[in-house]
């Protein structure tokens, strides 16, 4: 993970351009930057990492899904044909 460089100064300056008073500029140019230097950003090669287990994850999840649903329609298709037999052999 990486971490963005920020100029705080800049920032200030464009703040007390735009209104702000000189304190209140350097304090909120000091807040996003200790937001900003806290918090890591993920890189490509994490971001990749990251996909490859999602995919891992949701390729089980539909091979789950898929055991489950045959688990449920092959008794119910057996049954449906057993009532069906019955019922011609009743005709």
């Amino acid at each position: 993970m990486t971490t963005i460089p920020f100029d705080t100064l800049k920032l200030a300056e464009r703040l007390q351009a735009g209104g702000f008073t000189p304190e209140q500029a350097r304090t909120a140019a000091s807040a996003l930057a200790e937001a900003m230097t806290g918090a890591e950003l993920p890189t490509k090669s994490d971001l990749s990492a990251m996909e490859a287990r999602l995919d891992g994850r949701i390729a089980t999840s539909i091979a789950d899904a898929k055991s489950d649903l045959l688990r449920w329609m092959v008794p119910l298709l057996l049954g449906q044909a057993a009532l069906i037999a019955a019922l011609v052999k009743l005709l």
